[in-house]
């Protein structure tokens, strides 16, 4: 605990030396312009930055994304009181809570959150994991259903971490799976199974940033080569099935089979599991709300992309607009839901309406996280964060075009972890990676484009502040810096061999050669790691 302190104190008096000398640089050419004088410069990007830090060093996310805010706001003003704190709350907290997009998440998050909470009163949960504890009989069983569901979710990342989680919980809990190493499964298989399957929201986002260009052909061309998402999926079966653990989670899994699942006291999700089920609970108080759950969803992206009215599937879901879609749809799950209960008389009408604020509270450390995150993410965008990296990557162009996808893979693994977005990534680097490639190799730019798909997954999964982490930890219900913690040193291994694949991919440009190449790395270096660290696996 001391070192930590002394770490912080070093860290804030950083910080601080940075703030008290800047003003003296910028503030008069902030004068002569509109823009703030930090506009499009670096220190666009020191705002994530210090909340990542602190988030690390204090293990405290709340005030430490804050604190990230303040500084971003800081920035903007030109270190002035009135506009620091206009900033924080007008263009930060209450604008992103003003987001159509954003408030449609948190309803569907309040609404997934009570669903959870209905199917744990009904005994669908605990009736589920009776059932599934006599079908599935060691660990590396339940931690391959995981990843399995969580690959068969497919259709959004913020859905298949809830759902994956509210469905797999009780069975690992049952194993002795520990909630960083749920969390980490949640995580591995939503936002990389996603940016693989040609029907997502995210493949819909991908080719809506590729200017002038059949989008979803290229898309579809483009996953042979994203390394980043395919070798996750091999190492996270790799190390299941190897029983290969090392870093912060190996500590969480040694622990866990001893019985405690969390390491630590924080436990922010708590109050969702007290209670006992209805004992008269069946699995089908279970699978018939989550099956309406994804038929209900699915039928809410393709109804907002224009299914109904003449357009054709996957064009539907290619335009859909997934925060409607996901609200309507679980709006109606939750409907089928409170019904089938009440015909069951598992629940009562006033059982079920109580689950509602229960649910809510349940959802609320994520909905804050979410927020806090959201708000910074503003500040980077009103510092020009966007425009510096354009400038870099263009200007890394040229002479470096066959190291170009490796090069494309860091800088978007370093702005999706910064800012915590990845579909904001695609909108920066993509269309530069295009206008580079333009009429020249279009091969090449196939895997540039891949490159930098992989590197917002990455940098997303990373990332503390990114959304799909945070509903990851929400699905898990698990303290949230511990997941970021324990899944870091993972996705850095991941992040290293799919760097090294694309230096290949760069030279070699055949998917059917770099492809196996990657994957015997990736198996290679987890041989490594079960050798390594052989005594926290035993």
């Amino acid at each position: 605990m001391k070192s930590n302190r002394k770490k912080l104190s070093v860290f804030l008096m950083t910080a601080l030396m940075a703030v008290l000398v800047s003003p003296m640089t910028v503030l008069a050419a902030e004068e002569a312009s509109e823009q703030p004088a930090m506009y499009a410069t670096f220190w666009a990007l020191v705002p994530p930055i210090v909340a990542i830090a602190l988030a690390l060093i204090t293990k405290e996310v709340y005030s430490s994304l804050f604190i990230g805010i303040l500084v971003g706001a800081l920035f903007y003003s030109g270190f002035k009181f009135e506009g620091t704190v206009n900033h924080i709350f007008s263009d930060g907290i209450i604008s992103v809570l003003s987001d159509s997009y954003n408030v449609g998440i948190l309803v569907f998050l309040v609404i997934l959150g009570t669903m959870v909470c209905l199917m744990n009163r009904a005994g669908g949960s605990a009736a589920f994991g009776r059932w599934a504890s006599k079908h599935i009989k060691t660990r590396v069983g339940a931690e391959l259903a995981t990843i399995l569901l969580g690959v068969l979710i497919f259709i959004d990342d913020y859905f298949n971490c809830l759902t994956v989680g509210s469905v797999m919980r009780p069975i690992t809990d049952k194993h002795n799976v520990s909630r960083a190493k749920l969390a980490y499964l949640i995580d591995a298989t939503a936002a990389p199974v996603c940016i693989i399957a040609p029907i997502s929201s995210w493949a819909a986002a991908v080719s809506g940033f590729v200017p002038g260009e059949d989008g979803m052909s290229i898309f579809v061309r483009a996953i042979p080569y994203n390394y980043y998402a395919l070798l996750t999926i091999v190492m996270m079966v790799g190390m299941v099935i190897m029983k290969a653990e090392f870093g912060a989670m190996g500590v969480h899994e040694s622990n866990a089979l001893k019985g405690d699942l969390f390491t630590t006291a924080a436990r922010p999700y708590a109050a969702a599991e007290e209670g006992e089920g209805n004992p008269k609970g069946k699995v089908i108080d279970l699978l018939i709300p989550i099956l309406s759950l994804v038929i209900c969803c699915v039928i809410g992206m393709i109804y907002t992309g224009g299914f109904f009215s003449g357009t054709d599937f996957v064009t539907a879901f290619s335009q859909s607009d997934a925060s409607v879609g996901l609200v309507l749809g679980s709006f109606f799950g939750l409907l089928i839901t409170i019904i089938l209960y009440m015909i069951r008389r598992v629940l009562s009408f006033r059982d079920c309406m109580a689950c509602i604020p229960d649910g809510f509270k349940a959802m609320v450390p994520a909905i804050l996280i979410l927020t806090f995150a959201w708000s910074l993410k503003a500040m980077t965008d009103s510092l020009g964060a966007a425009e510096f990296v354009a400038n870099l990557v263009q200007s890394s162009a040229g002479s470096l075009m066959k190291l170009l996808p490796a090069i494309v893979f860091l800088v978007a693994c370093f702005l999706a972890f910064a800012t915590g977005t990845s579909w904001g990534t695609f909108g920066i680097l993509i269309p530069i990676v295009v206008n580079v490639f333009a009429n020249t190799n279009e091969n090449l730019m196939i895997i540039s484009i891949s490159a930098c798909m992989a590197g917002a997954v990455c940098g997303d999964h990373c990332s503390p502040i990114s959304d799909t982490t945070i509903m990851a930890s929400a699905g898990a219900q698990c303290d949230h810096v511990n997941h970021v913690s324990t899944q870091l040193p993972y996705a850095i291994v991941a992040a290293a061999v799919s760097f090294v694949t694309y230096i290949i991919a760069g030279f070699v440009q055949n998917a059917f050669i770099c492809l196996p190449i990657g994957i015997v790395l990736m198996l290679l270096v987890l041989a490594v790691i079960k050798q390594r660290f052989s005594d926290l696996n035993e």
